[in-house]
């Protein structure tokens, strides 16, 4: 998606996902269940935002085991911290 310079990001322009990627880019990384947690989000709600944001190419989702618990690693990409600094810089 191209943006002029003043344009703000309508995926990013949703509360939810500004925190998302407010978090991981102070965090970089985080479990699933540390972002709800931290977001105050009930699990489908961050799973549908989570969604948009890694079909933008904003977060990549990390599926694994910890021992036999399922783990997701939600991590910001290069991509999701350029959108986030050029919200930011919109914004000021």
């Amino acid at each position: 998606m191209s943006l002029s310079d003043g344009d703000i990001d309508p995926l990013i322009s949703s509360r939810i996902r500004a925190g998302v990627l407010a978090f991981l880019s102070d965090a970089g990384a985080a479990d699933f269940t540390e972002l709800g947690a931290a977001l105050e989000l009930a699990n489908n709600t961050l799973s549908s935002h989570l969604q948009r944001l890694e079909a933008a190419g904003y977060v990549e989702l990390r599926r694994g085991f910890l021992g036999r618990k399922p783990r997701t690693r939600v991590v910001l990409t290069p991509a999701g911290r350029f959108a986030w600094a050029a919200h930011l810089d919109r914004l000021a």
